[in-house]
């Protein structure tokens, strides 16, 4: 992991298409805007891994089993 030092207003850019600005701090949150292309998915990591669950539920053999009943 990189670990980087910021102050309100100054940004970082990943992979030349997307930049992280820090907006704001108050005590011991950070508020970021991110300005990335359209098709960059972007997640707070809680959700990201919901999905990630949800799709590997979607994959188990139980319902593979249900959908082939269907047909």
């Amino acid at each position: 992991m990189l670990a980087l030092s910021r102050k309100k207003n100054e940004a970082l850019v990943i992979n030349n298409d997307i930049e992280i600005t820090i907006l704001d701090i108050r005590g011991d949150q950070v508020k970021i805007g991110i300005s990335a292309p359209k098709e960059v998915p972007i997640y707070r990591k809680e959700i990201y891994l919901q999905i990630q669950e949800v799709n590997k539920e979607a994959l188990s053999t139980e319902n593979l089993e249900a959908l082939k009943d269907l047909f």
